[in-house]
Parts: C-alpha cells; structure tokens; sequence
C-alpha cells in the first residue's frame, strides 16, 4: 500500500511539474535551461519576484528526499548483493560496507557539484541512460516475476501481467522513438 500510494502521488506531481513546465518555459519559448538561475527567471512570469526562493525551496527540498533515498537504496542494494550486514538499524561497526557505501555515494554527489557539471545536463542525460535501460530491466523483472522456480505460488496473476507487458512495450516503444527522432536531427 505504502509503495503504491508513493508511487501514485509521485506521478501526479511529476503530471504538474510537466504541465507547469509546458505552461511557462515551454509557452514562453525557454527550452534551453542550463541553469538553476535560468529556470528561476523563466518562472518570474507565473511566480513573480519569488520564483528564485520558490526555486530554491523546490530543489532544497527534492534534495532533502531525494539523497537519504538514492544513498540508501543504493547500499541496500550493493550489500545485498555482496551479502553484507545491512540496515539502518544495524551499528555502523556492524554493517561497515552498507555505511561505508552511503558515505561514498554522498561525498561522490558532492564532488560531482564541484568538478563542473551542469547538472541540468546531468539530470537530462540520467533520464535518457534511465529510459534506455529500464524496459530490458522490466522484462527481466516480469521473467522472475513469472517465473515458479523463484516465486513459488507468488508469481504474476493476468491483471499484473497485461501491465507489466503493456509497460514494457510502451516503454521499448518510447525509447526507440526518441533514438530514431535522435537520429534524424
């Protein structure tokens, strides 16, 4: 339930954020942001004179949710793939490598703000590597999730199935299109 309700707000803000975006950057012919300034003074217009604080408070706040979130999951995932102790309720002495792994992953986060790249570019092209990559990753997850062997009685029901599969087409078809709208520019 909790994944799914997260999942469902994330979405309908992310909905909001495209529409706000279409509504004045796009509207006011703004489509080549690189910068966090930039985008605060495409906003001025809907946002007046705050939009630079509306900005500010925006980004601070995504980072706040976003870095716990990335830094965790990612040592969750690391250690668990090297069998190492894991856990935010697990003592760092205990669980050296996933701490050690959250560490790593702030202080590269950090370095990546100071060896200069435009993180505007940075968030475009991890959108379009997420995008490539993820709908060989759904098929892969909707083989296991099918799969009797590794889920038992647990496997995926039709609803599940024409879902997933739908998803994973549309998502092959999403990417294939923008390689081949890449290719004729």
């Amino acid at each position: 339930m909790d994944v799914n309700v997260g999942m469902l707000f994330s979405n309908v803000v992310m909905y909001f954020i495209i529409l706000a975006t279409a509504a004045t950057l796009h509207a006011a012919g703004k489509t080549d942001i690189q910068s966090a300034a930039d985008a605060a003074q495409a906003l001025r217009p809907l946002a007046g004179d705050g939009a630079t604080l509306l900005l500010a408070i925006g980004l601070i706040g995504s980072g706040l949710l976003a870095v716990p979130i990335l830094t965790g999951s990612a040592a969750y995932a690391i250690a668990e793939a090297f069998r190492w102790k894991a856990g935010l309720d697990e003592k760092p002495r205990h669980a050296k490598g996933f701490y050690a792994v959250i560490v790593a992953s702030t202080l590269i986060g950090i370095m990546i703000d100071f060896v200069g790249i435009n993180p505007i570019d940075a968030l475009f092209w991890t959108a379009v590597i997420n995008g490539v990559l993820a709908p060989p990753l759904l098929v892969v997850i909707m083989l296991i999730a099918n799969n009797r062997a590794i889920m038992g009685r647990r496997v995926n029901g039709l609803a599940a199935n024409l879902l997933g599969w739908a998803t994973a087409i549309a998502m092959f078809g999403a990417a294939i299109a923008l390689l081949i709208t890449w290719s004729r520019s």
